[in-house]
């Protein structure tokens, strides 16, 4: 249960004073829908209105905050003119202009004869001085509310400044002091003050650099939001480690019988990943091991190999995949050496329906079928497995953690084996991944040649066709990959159309057409004529990211490159490349580049390396978008940046391992506090954990 201290935190918004049903909505869409959400909408800018002066020393374009006498109001001959109001010191006039006025309200906030504090920008106009729409108008006793540094928060459409600070503030009300969560002695080293107060500064700033990344009170709150992710990591992983693993302890004789039929020897990290599977495996804990290994790495033999392993002592394995062309591909990867060892291979996806599915269940849960490939399929309540070992699960980051705990308990104390393509920069390492061992394969199979990268501008696209007809003569085969529209599936499908029709009528029937929209029969139809070679240009949008193995494809085109992120231009480079024969990837863009994207194909025109494009990525990009968070079961942070923040989470990661070590059920007073930290941050779900046992 949330302790009742967090109560206020956690009601609606609409619950503070001056959230009525217009406002609500646009709170709910820009931070969230509790108190709670205000309080972590930290300030982005902060405006200094602590500048005083006179009327006469007030300097075009300077944001002033001045002591005026108002001294006459005068009303507007038309509607579409202005409404003035003329102020005066001791110093000369200014003139307060309004547009679309209520003289009423004008009339009682600036009365004339008395004083007024104005605040805002000052302009110089047809020999005037000039404000209009002041953005505060306070009586002189209440100056100290306008002459200070006013915090700037983002904004969404339906929200002014005024009303979410108001808001933000009648937060703030709802707050008080909680039991310190952190060790004084880290608090001592970095100069925080207590988490309320923390809080209360972030908001108000009291100098330019309290806005800062790096500002103590935006530190402090940072390491808060670190703390509680590495902590709730920590919390699934020893909840994983208490629950006795089988010891799988295979003889090696399957293993030997695919090794020897492998067209090639292992590479020393694939060894080496398999060594820690392998040991893993066999220890008494349950497995949870990602391994990460750049695309055409070696990550799916390795795979084959541990579930093999299983199969050894009589056990079942399964391999998840996120898409269907994906799992089809691993099948085509697996099949022929599974055969080889005498293992049998089925794979399961969302098409299989009647009594072909009806056959497929019943063979697994008898055990006749040893090795399982599929989708989200094998998730299903009547997917039943005579004795489940293993579970491998390709690119992890398509799904979430929960779901990976469903397919392990399909079985009792299943080892899991997480693999992707996609390169993880360290810092996401840990916080999407700290509950798991990593191994990593650095090295590509033997014999790959490096890609050549080079960058064209759309207005050379003529010259692309004639250089394709060259290399199709020579034997080649050509991904031709169309521009990503966020906004429309249904642009992104024109364009991938207008392109099959341009090069149709080039090149005729040896070009093919695949995207997302395509019934799974047909695509697979069309990739089936890709790879035997019936057609030799593959016009596609980026269905084609993940999974697709086609040796002979050695050029690739990725029209608007500059749409796409380094990651996934990463990740399309790697559909070729994959044969023994020289490659080339060509990155044509829009003229004028941002430079963002100016840097993103610099950078994939220096590497092919995934780590350091990962890397890469983060510093353009930030956490938020890598892997596109949205979809990819990483944690999306409020106030923590992962580039800026960089050292407190690996603090984060080491501090969250100390306090576990001792105080596994949270139970000392620190524990109690860091349990309100867990339910501050919305992360009950460790604490069920907690509870569990």
């Amino acid at each position: 249960m949330r302790p009742e201290v967090l109560y206020p935190l956690f009601k609606p918004v609409d619950t503070l004073k001056g959230v009525g049903p217009r406002l609500k909505p646009a709170l709910e869409r820009l931070v969230g829908g509790h108190v709670v959400d205000l309080l972590w909408h930290l300030p982005a800018a902060a405006v200094d209105r602590r500048h005083q002066c006179k009327i006469a020393e007030a300097e075009h374009g300077a944001l002033c905050t001045l002591t005026v006498r108002i001294s006459q109001h005068i009303k507007p001959s038309s509607p579409t003119r202005p409404y003035r109001i003329l102020c005066e010191d001791e110093t000369g006039t200014l003139v307060l202009t309004f547009f679309r006025a209520h003289s009423d309200y004008l009339l009682k906030t600036l009365p004339e004869g008395e004083l007024r504090v104005v605040s805002g920008t000052v302009e110089h106009y047809s020999g005037e001085i000039q404000m209009t729409h002041p953005d505060h108008v306070v009586k002189v006793e209440d100056i100290d509310s306008v002459l200070k540094l006013e915090p700037i928060y983002p904004l969404t459409q339906g929200l002014s400044q005024k009303v979410l600070a108001k808001a933000i503030h009648g937060a703030l009300a709802q707050t008080s002091e909680l039991a310190e969560w952190h060790d004084p002695a880290l608090m001592a080293k970095h100069g925080w003050s207590g988490w309320h107060e923390s809080l209360l500064k972030a908001h108000n700033p009291q100098e330019t650099t309290d806005i800062d990344m790096l500002a103590p009170a935006r530190q402090r709150l940072a390491y808060d939001e670190l703390l509680a992710n590495q902590l709730a990591l920590a919390l699934v992983r020893l909840g994983m480690r208490k629950t006795k693993g089988h010891p799988t302890k295979g003889d090696g004789a399957l293993r030997q019988k695919v090794l020897d039929a492998l067209p090639f020897t292992l590479t020393g990290s694939q060894l080496k990943a398999l060594g820690d599977v392998i040991s893993d495996m066999e220890s008494d804990h349950r497995m949870l091991r990602l391994l990460q290994g750049d695309v055409g790495s070696g990550k799916t033999v390795v795979a084959l190999l541990a579930m093999l392993a299983a199969i050894e002592t009589g056990a079942q394995a399964v391999m998840m995949a996120p898409t269907e062309i994906l799992a089809r591909q691993h099948l085509k990867t697996i099949e022929p050496l599974a055969e080889a060892a005498g293992v049998k291979v089925a794979l399961l996806t969302g098409r299989d329906k009647g009594k072909t599915r009806e056959a497929l269940l019943e063979n697994l849960k008898s055990g006749t079928i040893q090795i399982a490939v599929g989708t989200h399929a094998l998730f299903q309540d009547d997917v039943a497995f005579q004795n489940l070992r293993l579970a491998v699960i390709d690119e992890q980051h398509r799904f979430g953690v929960h779901q990976r705990l469903e397919l392990a308990a399909k079985g009792q104390a299943v080892d899991v084996l997480v693999m992707t393509a996609t390169p993880i920069p360290r810092t996401l390492m840990l916080t999407a991944y700290g509950d798991m061992d990593v191994s990593r394969l650095v090295e590509k199979p033997a014999g790959r040649l490096p890609v050549k990268t080079s960058v064209m501008p759309s207005g050379k696209l003529g010259s692309v066709a004639e250089g394709i007809s060259r290399k199709l003569d020579e034997g080649a085969r050509v991904y031709w990959v169309c521009p990503l529209v966020e906004e429309s599936e249904k642009l992104d499908l024109a364009a991938a159309e207008d392109r099959f029709k341009d090069l149709k009528k080039m090149f005729g029937d040896r070009v093919g057409l695949v995207h997302g929209r395509m019934k799974g029969k047909d695509k697979d139809a069309v990739m089936a004529a890709f790879k035997a070679g019936t057609i030799d240009i593959l016009v596609a949008t980026t269905v084609i990211e993940v999974g697709v193995d086609v040796p002979e494809a050695t050029v690739m085109v990725i029209e608007h490159a500059e749409r796409f992120g380094l990651a996934q231009l990463h990740q399309l480079r790697g559909r070729i490349g994959r044969g023994h024969g020289a490659s080339s990837c060509l990155l044509v863009y829009q003229t004028p580049l941002g430079e963002v994207a100016q840097k993103r194909l610099k950078i994939m025109r220096e590497t092919e390396d995934g780590f350091v494009i990962a890397e890469e990525d983060l510093k353009l990009r930030g956490a938020g978008e890598v892997l596109g968070t949205r979809q990819s079961g990483l944690p999306q942070f409020r106030m923590a940046d992962l580039e800026a923040h960089k050292a407190l989470l690996t603090t984060a990661s080491d501090d969250a391992k100390v306090i576990l070590n001792g105080d596994a059920d949270l139970k000392t007073p620190r524990g109690q506090a860091l349990r309100t930290l867990l339910y501050l941050f919305e992360r009950d779900a460790a604490i069920k954990y907690l509870r569990s046992g």
